[in-house]
């Protein structure tokens, strides 16, 4: 406000009110966009435990399942809150991601602010984080609910740090200050300081069980004491001032430990991480320096973009030698400027040091990179660039205006490509063919994208993608079950099986798989095979709704009906908002002569289904009016 008490946008106020302005206004075309067939139905879509909202039992789930190959519990009560407020489509999700990236940006241009009181080179920074196209994959894709959230959580973490950084005492002087000062002892905690110190370790648990990916921030808290905190006492005495600056997060790094260890468990025991004897160390090794270059790369040339980039195998060594002193020189350079430019060193280390959970040194997954792997190491990177060029301006006395002028033309050229890539997240025939497009080898993207095609009744297209996926990697049991899955679209049982028994030749014991395989069989009418089938997938997954359905109507079919209403009702359980659950325990009952419970059973399938001629038919047979 002015001396007049009018808004002036020119001051913090309006800088934030812009931020999340421009924020909202170029991300909003997500809100139209669908969900993914990638990792979207393991997060939400056929997730029974997150479409049944907030029930105490799907809470409970949330605390204890290593489900997806991670132990995020708040990851899944934030999807669990979402199908509770918004419904089962895809535009609540976007809107919570939508929502985290905005108070994120504003979370950062608020944390540098505090740090550096350097108004417009913290906004500067805010806005490239906000608009960069390398961060649609965090925002656009549901899954990656994770990514926003944990980082929502894990910039509380530096702010209360830094509350507590402003008001610690070390002998009755503030650790602050830069002069020179006698040898450091621990410092003393003030009553305030005591509560953001608590603060900051509370939101660190938190951002850890959002996704684990922040285990390092407690090292980007010691490059926040060299600057801008300036904590790390001058001349002789610096050893033993670090020594205690370290000391003090002992505790972060202690649950930085437990999350690694909770981490590693989960994606171990989900099948996520991959054996040294598939990847060696050398490969790995190789891979790290070269993502490095890449991302850097892909941050000052944000084109072409992809959801998925392929592990190649092995890099060519001249890319390697060229990442490698790449990475290591500028590592030099910061390291020997760090006095003369000590933005340049946290900038640049954050960059390094925040990647390490995801270089792939513990390869997770299928990827050499990901784009969504930035959406927190490039504040480093954009830190070095704003201060840098900041530096280098105020030296050469650039102009003002021109400084405003370049700055608006990188961030609306960010704004353009950052739409420009959100409009390829409309749906999995748009991400895939992009993605197919800008990669080579892309074997998961031929299965998705063929998946998607096989559910539009694009049967001949699908299996065409699903064959080149196979010519690619022919051994990938999820391309082999789709396939099956086509073949059973087709009426082709025989080649169904075949292929189902193919993929769980290479992956056993899958449970979707082994479900879908006893359907093949009962459509065979191969009864006993079928129920060996289906009670194997249920041994592996009691939560299988479809599997409960099946076995329950082949026992129907056999007359085993007190058994089939019994899996019906737990199906039913499970997913109460399928029509054809409730249709089919109906017709159990109605063999069992429990009419009156076969009634409500049709009414809530009709409920569910309104006008399906079948189920109106049925009510209609036990003499029940049918409203139109």
């Amino acid at each position: 406000m002015d001396a007049k008490g009018k808004l002036q946008f020119s001051g913090p106020l309006g800088i934030y009110l812009l931020l999340v302005a421009v924020t909202l206004a170029v991300y909003w075309p997500v809100m139209r966009c669908d969900f993914v067939n990638y990792d979207d139905p393991v997060y939400f879509t056929a997730n029974p435990h997150v479409l049944a909202g907030l029930t105490s039992g799907d809470v409970r789930w949330a605390f204890t399942t290593s489900y997806a190959s991670n132990w995020h519990p708040l990851t899944w009560l934030s999807l669990m809150l979402d199908a509770e407020l918004f419904g089962k489509g895809p535009a609540g999700p976007h809107f919570t991601n939508l929502l985290f990236h905005t108070a994120n940006t504003v979370l950062l241009f608020l944390l540098l602010r505090r740090l550096t009181a350097a108004i417009w080179r913290s906004a500067m920074v805010a806005a490239l984080f906000a608009l960069h196209p390398l961060h649609v994959e965090s925002v656009a894709w549901i899954s990656e609910r994770k990514d926003v959230l944990s980082t929502f959580f894990g910039l509380l973490v530096l702010l209360f740090y830094v509350g507590y950084a402003r008001r610690v005492t070390s002998d009755g002087w503030q650790v602050t200050r830069t002069e020179i000062t006698p040898q450091p002892s621990p410092p003393r905690v003030t009553c305030h300081a005591s509560l953001f110190y608590g603060l900051a370790l509370v939101f660190f648990a938190l951002s850890l069980m959002s996704k684990p990916m922040l285990v390092t921030l407690p090292l980007v808290m010691l490059l926040l004491d060299w600057w801008p905190l300036q904590r790390v006492t001058s001349g002789k005495w610096q050893v033993a001032s670090v020594r205690n600056l370290v000391w003090e997060k002992i505790p972060f790094f202690l649950v930085s430990v437990i999350s690694c260890v909770v981490t590693f468990i989960a994606q171990q025991k989900g099948g996520a991480v991959t054996a040294l004897t598939r990847i060696s160390l050398s490969q790995r090794l190789d891979n790290a320096f070269v993502s490095y270059a890449r991302y850097l790369g892909k941050a000052f040339w944000p084109n072409p973009l992809a959801n998925l980039y392929p592990y190649p195998g092995n890099w060519e060594l001249p890319l390697v030698v060229f990442s490698v002193a790449l990475v290591v020189g500028l590592s030099a350079i910061a390291v020997l400027l760090a006095r003369k430019f000590p933005f340049g060193f946290t900038g640049w280390f954050w960059f390094v040091g925040t990647l390490v959970p995801v270089i792939g040194l513990v390869q997770v997954g299928i990827q050499s990179m990901a784009d969504r792997y930035t959406y927190v190491p490039l504040i480093g990177v954009f830190t070095v660039l704003v201060w840098g060029l900041g530096a280098v301006c105020a030296g050469r006395r650039v102009p003002g205006p021109l400084i405003t002028f370049l700055a608006m033309t990188v961030l609306v050229a960010c704004a353009f490509r950052t739409r420009d890539q959100l409009r390829y997240w409309q749906n999995d025939e748009t991400l895939f063919r992009h993605t197919l497009a800008v990669t080579k080898n892309n074997y998961l993207a031929y299965n998705n994208l063929g998946t998607w095609l096989s559910k539009k009744g694009r049967i001949t297209e699908a299996m065409d993608c699903f064959h080149k996926s196979l010519q690619i990697k022919p051994d990938d049991s999820d391309v082999l079950y789709n396939l099956g899955n086509a073949f059973a679209k087709l009426g082709n049982w025989d080649e169904a099986i075949n292929n189902y028994q193919r993929a769980l030749e290479i992956i056993p014991n899958q449970p979707d798989i082994l479900d879908n395989l006893g359907f093949a069989f009962a459509a065979r009418k191969q009864f006993a095979d079928a129920i060996v089938c289906f009670e194997a997938a249920l041994k592996l997954d009691p939560d299988s709704a479809d599997a409960h359905n099946n076995l329950a109507t082949v026992l129907f079919i056999q007359k085993k009906l007190d058994e089939a209403i019994r899996h019906y009702r737990e199906a039913i359980r499970l997913m109460p908002d399928d029509p054809q659950f409730h249709s089919n325990l109906g017709d159990a009952l109605v063999k069992q002569g429990q009419t009156a419970e076969a009634v409500r059973c049709y009414q809530a399938a009709l409920q569910l289904k309104p006008g399906d001629a079948k189920i109106q038919a049925k009510l209609q047979a036990l003499g029940m009016p049918v409203s139109n």
